[in-house]
């Protein structure tokens, strides 16, 4: 080959390659220009059951061991999924949801708490997974403090420092919601007040019955006295929260419920083989083994079948009447009722509410997972779910739904409906797996006014 053919390949092949490069790049930049079979789905809009459905595919598809949690952008629709790679990412763009690529492991994640259990047993101390964080976040309530607030600082830097766990403190104190005799002047769901624990304090008006009318005056409470006699809603109505006047109706999720000095709240109705029942918390079940619908023991309810508490919190409560036929709803104290006919998972992010026959209605979100809450004198809980939603004693039990899922029974927590704070709840389907229970089967119906929630 002559000498000027070989410099005129040098200078083409200079060009050849410089074109070659500007191709890269531009497919660099380009990385989409034409259609692919592996091109990311438009972002779906999901609610929370088709979020769990999907968000559970994906983790069996990518790998429970690569994946880190997920959660519900529930003001956009949107499923949020946490994932390890970016390869993986693309997984989960391909299913309409929307990838983060993050630092910690689902399975590190719980490491982390595993250490907290073991390093950080000081009462009035909480934690879960936070999926949007993808940390697991701690909470202190306000007697936590000088050595058991240092001794809890060392904790979460020995499961992991600031990159996998972080503390923040509550206002409020950690205490289960059942209702006793020193609670004074709670409010019930319809606008009426219990009866006052201070001497000689006369209780307020009974809730408002619903269609079946509205009920008297509840009782003087005397020193000390019990919280809740006028939650019973006197002679002239059931207990405040049935949504019917009359004596002896059969209570729905949110109605009063009384044993021993204490008053709880009625969470789901179930049956069990074919058998009436109710769910409530477990540590009123272990409270009392009897349940009535009144403070007087004048309207027995049911027989504490089982109650677990502490580790979980739930009880199982059969009616006295087998042939009794409650309906499944829950009361929202505008005189309707929400139909409950399943229970869900909970999921971070998702919007909830909960009833009770203290505070009557509240809404939230929740926002933690798998959590631990530690009450004080050994009453440590696990695999709670953590909410926004406000709670006072008396709520314990109640449910926590959305529209018509059961979700969650009240547990405890801290703050109340002025100020707020957190509450946890204890999954309802761990409690129907345990009792064997089902939700809505031998439903008796409602009073057919099933409206929107309202306060």
């Amino acid at each position: 080959m002559s000498e000027s053919r070989r410099h005129v390949n040098k200078r083409t092949g200079a060009l050849v390659g410089g074109a070659a490069t500007a191709l890269v790049a531009a497919a660099i930049v380009l990385p989409q220009a034409n259609a692919s079979p592996e091109r990311p789905e438009p972002q779906r809009t999901f609610s929370a059951e088709s979020a769990a459905r999907t968000a559970s595919s994906l983790k069996a598809e990518i790998g429970a061991d690569r994946t880190a949690g997920w959660y519900l952008d529930a003001g956009k629709g949107r499923l949020v999924m946490n994932v390890l790679s970016a390869d993986d990412a693309g997984k989960v763009e391909a299913a309409g949801a929307v990838a983060r690529v993050v630092r910690n492991s689902t399975s590190e994640l719980r490491a982390a708490t595993r250490v907290l259990r073991e390093t950080a047993a000081t009462p009035g101390t909480a934690w879960s997974i936070d999926p949007r964080t993808n940390q697991v976040s701690v909470v202190a309530d306000r007697t936590v403090t000088g050595t058991e607030l240092a001794a809890l600082t060392a904790a979460v830097e020995k499961a992991g420092g600031g990159g996998m766990a972080r503390i923040k403190r509550s206002a409020g104190e950690f205490r289960r919601y059942h209702g006793g005799g020193s609670v004074a002047g709670a409010v019930t769901a319809s606008g009426g007040s219990d009866a006052s624990g201070g001497s000689g304090g006369t209780g307020g008006s009974g809730g408002t019955g619903g269609t079946g009318g509205t009920g008297g005056t509840g009782g003087t409470g005397g020193t000390g006295g019990s919280e809740g006699s006028g939650a019973s809603g006197g002679s002239g109505g059931g207990s405040a929260g049935q949504g019917d006047g009359s004596t002896g109706a059969l209570p729905v999720g949110g109605s009063a419920i009384f044993g021993g000095n204490a008053r709880c709240s009625l969470g789901f109705n179930v049956t069990v083989q074919g058998a009436p029942a109710f769910l409530t918390a477990g540590h009123c079940g272990k409270g009392s083994a009897n349940w009535t619908a009144d403070q007087a023991g004048a309207q027995p309810l049911g027989t504490v079948a089982d109650a677990r508490f502490p580790a979980s919190d739930f009880a199982l409560v059969t009616y006295d009447d087998p042939a009794a036929r409650p309906a499944s709803a829950v009361d929202l104290r505008n005189g309707g009722t929400q139909r409950i006919t399943r229970a869900a998972e909970a999921a971070v992010g998702m919007r909830v509410q909960r009833s009770g026959s203290t505070t009557g209605l509240s809404d939230g979100t929740v926002t933690g997972l798998d959590a631990t809450v530690n009450y004080g004198n050994g009453d440590i809980v696990d695999g709670l779910i953590q909410t926004d939603v406000c709670a006072e004693p008396g709520d314990s039990g109640g449910p926590m739904f959305s529209g018509d899922a059961a979700v969650g029974l009240t547990s405890g927590g801290s703050g109340d409906c002025t100020q707020g704070g957190e509450t946890f709840f204890q999954p309802v389907t761990t409690a129907l797996e345990a009792t064997g229970a089902e939700i809505g089967a031998g439903d008796g119906g409602g009073d057919g006014t099933e409206r929107p929630a309202g306060r």
